[in-house]
């Protein structure tokens, strides 16, 4: 993701972790379980595991809410601030990939 989050009571579990690529689960058992404030260090793609929402913190101040669809994915630049949070009554995770490196490959 990107930096520690001591804050944070969702559970990460990093499946991959290469020069390339790094692919972590988030798991959040509970409504308000979060990930901890962080800045994304790298353009990732986000694959939830689940149909509800997530309400994500800004650094403003402002709460916004995001429906997600189970494997329906989404892209985020680098440099990204947030709080993210389980906005369901039930327990919810989703597959966080981190592009490390952007160097192009020859087809």
């Amino acid at each position: 993701m990107c930096s520690e989050t001591p804050d944070g009571t969702a559970l990460p579990s990093v499946f991959i972790d290469n020069p390339r690529t790094r692919v972590t689960e988030w798991r959040f058992k509970k409504r308000g379980d979060a990930t901890g404030w962080h800045t994304h260090q790298y353009d990732y793609v986000v694959v939830p595991l689940f149909d509800g929402f997530l309400d994500i913190e800004l650094p403003n101040g402002e709460t916004t809410r995001a429906e997600l669809k189970t494997g329906v994915p989404y892209f985020r630049e680098t440099g990204v601030e947030h709080n993210v949070k389980n906005g369901n009554d039930f327990e919810c995770a989703f597959i966080e990939v981190e592009f490390l490196t952007v160097e192009p490959k020859g087809f």
